[in-house]
């Protein structure tokens, strides 16, 4: 099929899904990307938000028997009763690994059995993020994966040198962090980023399961832990450069926790997993093994040093804010992030769960790492007081920018979709004649670009859509 074809027939599909699946209806612009628009449900009035952004037709999906995924958008209307989870009673820093492990299958329960469709889970309620179906990086029709970020050669093994691979990822929400995305998005034509309040409320739990867009004979050749492995269907594209999605499998390799822990200095603990198919667990989901946990980025600790390409992992004895698991014959090597800081296999090896998460505000006011704008890292080169910025130690609920600025407590997916409803809203997928105005001309031997439309004026890419 022509290349258009199948980008009009996976509109059409997504169109009719969305109004099969949740009495919803959504408008495309020309680059394949939902817009909004649609009619109103009998609850309330409001429309239901996109499911997903990228799939393919219905008769494929149809023919196949491919089950597709459904955004789990009923949000509590009111704060769920205060019982926190069993892990609250563990103290993460005498025990972290009980900690770490409590949390993973408090994530688990319900989740494995039904593939993460959370929609189908009987033991606890889950959510999504909406408004992570629009632009080129949004959710795809199979399991909601959006895309995430490159991968680089020697990232994850020595013999790794597939060199256009990409993470994508699908987080979620219990019913605590629920109630404060509902709040924010209870007008779904008008998100309110400051009924965020002071953020999410002690008990929130949000993680995120991380997937490679490898070849599965690649993956498993040039990265050994990906052996036995857990694939997924997905719509998506093993260069990430290129915007050609098609229907390919992607490997499981990260699990990222964060959970709101008053017990914790700032309000926050994260955790991590990577993936290690050589623990051969009778569950797979149990093949990823923790990385480590941090609460606070050790803010004095300057020294600039990164693992870029592993060969083993290089644990920083001197960080007292973050533990790193030392059992070499679970954890396979890995880049962890700045100077030993946490960060997973998938993730910038120059920053940490924490100084990422730090950046999460409407509007975004700083990139999420200095290394991803050019002005801001030369204002603020590695291990300078303006770089440490990153890495202090921003207490929960706090924008990383002030005055004018929200915080989204350090939930980048919400930074994000009220961007990006912003930016439709301003746009609505068209182009702007202004643009076309006193743009110099091409040399000869350039190429022409693609039309796009128009951006607002310095907003920074999240370029890590973390959860």
């Amino acid at each position: 099929m022509h290349k258009k074809a199948i980008l009009v027939a996976g509109l059409l599909f997504t169109t009719i899904l969305v109004i099969a699946i949740a009495c919803s209806d959504s408008k495309k612009n020309d680059t394949g990307t939902p817009t909004g628009g649609g009619s109103p449900t009998a609850t309330g009035g409001e429309q239901p938000f996109p499911d997903f952004g990228f799939m393919l037709t219905p008769q494929q999906v149809a023919d196949s028997g491919y089950k597709v995924f459904r955004l789990s958008q009923d949000f509590p209307a009111e704060l769920p009763e205060p019982k926190l989870p069993e892990f609250f009673n563990i103290d993460f820093k005498k025990d972290w690994r009980k900690y770490l492990l409590a949390v993973q299958k408090y994530c688990f329960e319900g989740n494995t059995e039904v593939d993460f469709r959370v929609h189908e889970n009987d033991i606890r309620s889950w959510y999504h993020m909406p408004w992570q179906h629009y632009g080129p990086n949004g959710r795809e029709g199979f399991h909601g994966l959006t895309k995430e970020a490159p991968v680089q050669p020697q990232q994850l093994a020595s013999g790794q040198n597939f060199a256009t691979s990409g993470a994508w990822a699908v987080g979620f929400f219990n019913d605590v962090a629920g109630y404060t995305i509902g709040q924010v998005w209870k007008d779904h034509d008008n998100p309110v980023a400051a009924n965020m309040g002071s953020g999410f409320k002690n008990g929130a739990v949000l993680f995120k399961i991380l997937f490679l867009s490898m070849p599965q004979t690649v993956a498993e050749q040039q990265v050994p832990f990906l052996q036995n492995g857990i694939w997924w269907d997905a719509y998506a594209t093993y260069n990430f450069n290129s915007s050609e999605r098609t229907h390919i499998k992607v490997a499981l390799i990260q699990m990222d926790i964060m959970v709101r822990d008053e017990r914790a200095p700032n309000g926050w603990v994260f955790g991590n997993f990577q993936y290690n198919g050589k623990m051969n667990k009778a569950n797979k989901w149990e093949n990823l093994v923790p990385v480590g946990l941090m609460w606070g980025q050790d803010p004095t600790n300057n020294t600039n040093q990164s693992n870029p390409k592993p060969t083993q992992t290089i644990i920083n004895t001197k960080l007292v804010e973050t533990i790193i698991n030392p059992d070499t014959t679970e954890l396979p090597p890995t880049h962890l992030g700045w100077n030993g800081r946490l960060n997973g296999p998938v993730d910038n090896p120059m920053s940490s769960c924490y100084s990422c998460h730090s950046t999460a505000e409407y509007p975004q006011g700083s990139p999420i790492s200095p290394l991803f704008d050019a002005d801001t890292l030369k204002a603020n080169p590695v291990g300078s007081p303006g770089w440490m910025r990153w890495f202090s130690n921003l207490k929960c609920g706090t924008p990383f920018d002030s005055p004018g600025y929200q915080s989204t407590d350090f939930c980048l997916q919400m930074a994000e979709a009220i961007q990006n409803f912003t930016t439709w809203k301003a746009t609505e997928g068209g182009l702007f004649y202004k643009d076309y105005q006193n743009v110099p001309k091409a040399q000869a031997n350039d190429k022409a670009p693609k039309a796009e439309p128009a951006k607002p004026a310095k907003v920074f890419p999240l370029d890590r859509r973390n959860i």
